[in-house]
This record gives C-alpha cells, sequence and structure tokens, in this order.
C-alpha cells in the first residue's frame, strides 16, 4: 500500500493539471477570468478530495492484485 504522503503528493500534481487546463476552458467560454478562476478552483477542491477519498479506499481493495489469469 503506497503512503498517505505520496497518494496526496499524486492528487495535487493531478489536479494542478486540472486547475490549469479547467481554468483555461471556463475563461475561453465566459470570457471572465475571475469567473473562470472560481470555477477551476473549486472543481480543483472537489476533485482533490474526491481523488483521496477514491485512492485510498482503491488501497484496500484486494482484487486483481497478484492473481493470475489463464
Amino acid at each position: 500500500m503506497e503512503s498517505r504522503f505520496r497518494t496526496i503528493a499524486k492528487a495535487i500534481t493531478w489536479q494542478a493539471l486540472g486547475l490549469a487546463t479547467t481554468a483555461a476552458l471556463a475563461w475561453f467560454h465566459t470570457g471572465n477570468m475571475m469567473t473562470a478562476l472560481s470555477f477551476a478552483l473549486s472543481t480543483a477542491a472537489s476533485g482533490l478530495a474526491f481523488f483521496v477519498l477514491h485512492e485510498r479506499v482503491w488501497a484496500r481493495v484486494r482484487w486483481g492484485i497478484g492473481e493470475r489469469h489463464a
């Protein structure tokens, strides 16, 4: 199982990429940088929390680890 610190580091780097992408797309669609940043930050925060939760849950699931399929 990976450490919590590693899971959080992965989540942060993934969300930084998502934040930049979402902000750029929202700015393109709204034409307003503050609205775009607000939207991007709220989606990044929720995405970060759910990614960490998702990773921690899957870290406890043993299915598919060490199994060999014919």
